[in-house]
């Protein structure tokens, strides 16, 4: 790993996550920390992940591992020896910041409470499946299954068809996130007033987190009072205000919305005769409001059916109507927009370069920079030298 100028250099994160806490630890290792992660002698299995790049060398060649552990020093350890956890003890104590996945490699040696009595200013992050208590602490739940029982799966799909899986791992994405985000927030409480802390990030409380208005919606049924009721129908494309939805059109599919500016949308319309009744003064009165979204999505899936999507996309957004032409993969991965702000980054996979994505975020003084993952066991030597572990203690 290159030395980092970034936001977080300076600090030390062990890293001893799995797929669900992952990405948190890429967040900050991206961010300039020194983060170390460890691993088996054997090597870190999610190194095995696919898809390879290189069939030929499965160790190096993940795709998957190159993105998510990047940055990062590889620290090998036997756990099973007296000198491996004795050389994981000492790396604990070298911490500032310790992120751990409850059933992640030699999870089990690492006693989080032990830790801060020892050193009070150290911060603990445990991501686990439904946390520490509860009826459900000792279930299992990959990503498909934490989106299933988070409530987010439920909400997919059209009324008359089966609940959608989000493409790749987008939940365990959501929970490292919140991983960084706890990370953060105590070592900042750290920097304010010299207290650590250890803190929980449940995948399970993570995914609710994220289905805020369907909980709106449940609690506050006689407030909103939706002719639904208190749980609104899977509604595919279409948002909960009936107001965006996903609409075809020649070459594509695309987002459309009458929103911000109801008027501006009709005068549209109006332009090219697609307006229908749309222009009966009865829908300007505001308790025919629910009617006109009705009738003005009803008038845009006719009127959008006949279009060019991506010459649509960009008349709207020249008429600062926030249309969304929706983007294939292939477009995505060549976007003018990205490639004009630099979002595209390099680094190696084994013996090849590859392109990967960047990140969400622009520091002026501290920017972000993606350093290449490391090779199993490559900082080994390196990191018992910063944690003082002498050839002859073994």
């Amino acid at each position: 790993m290159t030395e980092s100028s970034g936001a977080l250099t300076g600090v030390r994160v062990v890293d001893l996550t799995d797929e669900r806490a992952i990405y948190g630890a890429k967040l900050l290792a991206d961010l300039g920390a020194d983060v170390v992660r460890v691993e088996p002698p054997e090597g870190d299995p999610l190194r095995a992940r696919g898809p390879h790049i290189d069939k030929a060398d499965d160790a190096t060649s993940s795709l998957y591992y190159a993105y998510f552990s990047s940055s990062r020093r590889s620290f090998v350890t036997d756990v099973e020896t007296e000198h491996g956890r004795a050389q994981l003890q000492l790396l604990l104590a070298s911490a500032d910041v310790i992120l751990l996945s409850d059933a992640s490699f030699c999870a089990d040696l690492v006693n989080g409470q032990g830790l801060l009595e020892a050193k009070p200013e150290l911060v603990v992050v445990n991501s686990s499946s439904f946390g520490s208590g509860g009826p459900w602490s000792d279930f299992a739940a990959p990503d498909l299954v934490a989106g299933a029982l988070g409530g987010q799966v439920a909400t997919t799909g059209d009324v008359d068809t089966s609940p959608l899986k989000t493409f790749g791992e987008l939940n365990f994405m959501v929970a490292g996130s919140y991983v960084a985000i706890a990370a953060l927030a105590a070592l900042h409480h750290v920097r304010e007033t010299g207290e650590g802390q250890s803190a929980g990030v449940p995948v399970h409380e993570c995914i609710a987190s994220c289905i805020e208005q369907v909980f709106m919606f449940y609690w506050y049924d006689k407030t909103l009072m939706r002719p639904e009721g208190r749980v609104l129908p899977r509604r595919g494309s279409t948002h909960w205000s009936d107001a965006f939805t996903v609409m075809n059109g020649h070459g594509g599919s695309i987002m459309i919305t009458p929103t911000p500016n109801f008027d501006n949308q009709l005068a549209w319309l109006i332009e090219e005769d697609a307006h229908g009744e749309l222009i009966d003064p009865k829908y300007l009165e505001p308790e025919n409001l629910r009617e006109r979204i009705a009738l003005t999505m009803q008038q845009l899936e006719a009127w959008v059916a006949g279009k060019d999507v991506e010459s649509l996309f960009f008349e709207g957004q020249d008429r600062h109507m926030p249309y969304g032409w929706v983007q294939p993969i292939e477009r995505v991965g060549s976007n003018p927009q990205l490639e004009a702000r630099e979002w595209f980054v390099t680094h190696k996979v084994g013996a090849n370069e590859v392109k990967s994505t960047g990140a969400p975020y622009h520091f002026s003084e501290t920017p972000w920079s993606l350093a290449d993952h490391a090779t199993t066991g490559q900082d080994t030597d390196a990191v018992l030298a910063d944690i003082g572990w002498r050839v002859n203690d073994e």
